[in-house]
């Protein structure tokens, strides 16, 4: 069953329900989740805006957990396809193999800084010796469709891989927008 996100206005003693729209862009968001990414819920350094991979793709977002491991962030606007986890799936082919100086060039074409000062500047530590031993995919989107959910969730549990999907619905109130968030799994 695909997930949604509903919200109600309170007026008086009745709940009206607020409709949910698509964001109208999906550069809105990533703009939004590149200028804070604690919008997510967790700690992410963003390193790389539409990241060119080795296989011709772009990754929308590119980070660094407080592990100094990688995260794929990939966006959607609306409702995902199932194929979009194939795509993240690719871009995590191509991250596997990035190395400490590989992610600094990265971070230094996105942040104008190095890779050790923005974690530093962010996680207020040091970069741990070991960077992308491990990596997450994120997928972001208003919906997801009933096979992209249950692929998900088939490669989280049965075979551990750190997959997740987050949703901002937009929603329409009388006062302007509001945006919602949840996890498809919890991210902890």
């Amino acid at each position: 069953m695909s997930f949604q996100i509903k919200l109600w206005h309170v007026r008086g003693a009745e709940l009206a329900e607020l409709r949910s729209k698509p964001l109208d862009t999906e550069e809105r968001l990533e703009h939004w989740l590149a200028n804070d990414p604690s919008l997510l819920g967790v700690d992410i350094l963003v390193i790389g805006r539409q990241v060119v991979t080795g296989n011709g793709g772009r990754i929308d977002l590119l980070g660094l957990d407080r592990d100094a491991n990688c995260v794929i962030i990939e966006l959607k606007r609306g409702r995902t396809p199932r194929d979009v986890v194939a795509q993240l799936l690719d871009y995590a082919s191509w991250v596997q193999d990035l190395g400490f100086d590989d992610l600094g060039v990265i971070c230094q074409g996105f942040r104008s800084k190095g890779i050790a000062e923005a974690y530093s500047d962010l996680f207020g530590d040091s970069l741990p010796e070991t960077v992308n031993s491990e990596h997450s995919l994120f997928l972001v989107a208003s919906e997801l469709d009933d096979s992209s959910e249950r692929i998900i969730d088939y490669l989280s549990d049965t075979h551990g891989l750190g997959i997740n999907a987050v949703f901002f619905t937009c929603f329409d109130t009388p006062a302007g927008e509001v945006v919602g968030r949840a996890w498809l799994k919890d991210p902890e």
